[in-house]
């Protein structure tokens, strides 16, 4: 005979009062429903490693396991080994950022790295800036750390510096502590800040004292435009987080900090606390991938294939959805943001788009306070192909159209007041 258990929570009335307040990520409660054979994602961010040429994956994992065994094995320095941070210091090179490797920290990807310096530099209530939305894995790092996180929108050029100027001039001088930007085809926005926005930027963290903290993990995967330049490439005070995650393995989990030697120091300080020292393993497959394969030949691959997914889902988007919805144009990086009209909730039209047989990530999850973008969803083009892409915004549109015709009933019947057509295009 069966018997039910029941198993209570002894430790719910003990767990720390900032791990109350921190939200789960939509991205990683999509993942099981995303991984349903028939589903087609559009809500993870993943690159297509299946892009990888074996032969460069074995030839960097051999050399770990046979030719450096004795390092790739053991223990190493928090910060990490000089050699993999001389390879990062060639990388941004690449991009117009000079280094050397006293100012290069190895982390556990550049999620670790948000940790780390939310970790090491914020207080309960401390003012943090960023876009919004902004990357939900930047704000559930700075979560934990219980701060007061204020978003900046954004356009087609970036960050509004005129909206960030009128917020820095309502807080003060000094009280703001850094500004979080992801510059390059921004997560989830698509879009990328300008030269002059960049500029500007820097000018306004001289004189209201904050410090910027770059997160470029998409800056190499350009498809339309020329290069342009990182912050760190324009001031030697901006922190800039770099990530092997999009253009070789996350499943390696190595990324980089490039930062002033000071500022290291404290992140080296929480870092021991954290895990010690990272993969000396993935360290060294790191190293050899960049140094030993035709690395730039595969990134070509990635830029060649994304691009043309890109593609297939902006025309897709052109062809389906209704002219209620807008939506960015990124020119690198793997996002697409769609902004449907206040009415819509794309938390909650999730699962009739699920039963549909498409995923995406609601908008709210992009925000500090989950009352903000709730009429906008983040579609990642990344993964499937171009056919799989033209069928999940079919799908998808076709969801939306029923939610548009829900809406109209209603204003036909008289149940509510019809949103304005300047609020339905926002």
């Amino acid at each position: 005979m069966s018997s039910a258990h029941i198993i209570f929570d002894k430790t719910g009335d003990k767990v720390a009062h900032r791990v109350i307040k921190m939200r789960t990520s939509a991205v990683r409660d999509l993942f099981a429903a995303a991984s349903r054979s028939d589903i087609i994602s559009l809500s993870g961010g993943m690159p297509d490693v299946s892009l990888l040429p074996p032969s460069a994956i074995k030839k960097a994992m051999r050399a770990a396991a046979e030719d450096d065994r004795a390092v790739a094995l053991q223990y190493g320095s928090t910060d990490g080994r000089v050699e993999t941070k001389q390879v990062f210091c060639d990388l941004m090179r690449d991009i117009g950022v000079r280094c050397k490797p006293a100012e290069v920290m190895i982390t556990s990807g550049a999620q670790e790295a948000l940790d780390l310096i939310a970790k090491a530099f914020i207080d309960p209530g401390d003012i943090i800036l960023a876009e919004g939305p902004t990357y939900l894995g930047a704000l559930q790092a700075f979560s934990a750390y219980e701060p007061d996180v204020r978003c900046i929108p954004f356009d087609h050029e970036g960050m509004r510096m005129d909206l960030l100027e009128a917020e820095l001039e309502k807080i003060g001088k000094g009280k703001a502590k850094f500004l979080y930007t992801i510059p390059n085809f921004q997560n989830p926005g698509g879009v990328t800040m300008s030269p002059a926005r960049r500029k500007r930027l820097l000018e306004l963290a001289e004189a209201y004292d904050f410090f910027v903290v770059e997160d470029d993990p998409y800056g190499r995967l350009r498809y339309d435009g020329g290069h342009v330049k990182p912050l760190r490439a324009l001031n030697d005070q901006v922190v800039y987080l770099g990530t092997v995650s999009k253009v070789f393995a996350p499943g390696l989990r190595t990324g980089w900090v490039v930062a002033p030697k000071s500022f290291l120091a404290k992140l080296n300080l929480v870092k021991q606390g954290t895990d010690l020292c990272g993969s000396a393993f993935n360290q060294v497959v790191v190293q050899h991938y960049f140094t030993d394969t035709p690395w730039q030949k595969t990134l070509q691959k990635f830029v060649d294939t994304y691009k043309t997914r890109r593609d297939a889902m902006l025309a897709a988007l052109e062809k389906y959805f209704p002219p209620e919805a807008t939506w960015t144009h990124p020119e690198g990086g793997f996002f697409v943001w769609v902004t449907l009209p206040d009415y819509v909730d794309t938390g909650s039209m999730l699962s009739v788009a699920l039963d549909k047989g498409v995923t995406y990530t609601p908008g709210d999850g992009f925000f500090p306070n989950a009352s903000a973008g709730q009429n906008c969803m983040r579609l990642a083009f990344c993964f499937e192909s171009p056919e799989n892409l033209d069928e999940a915004i079919r799908r998808l549109a076709a969801v939306i159209e029923d939610q548009l015709e829900l809406y109209r009933a209603f204003i036909e019947a008289g149940a509510i007041k019809a949103t304005s057509p300047e609020a339905a295009q926002r």
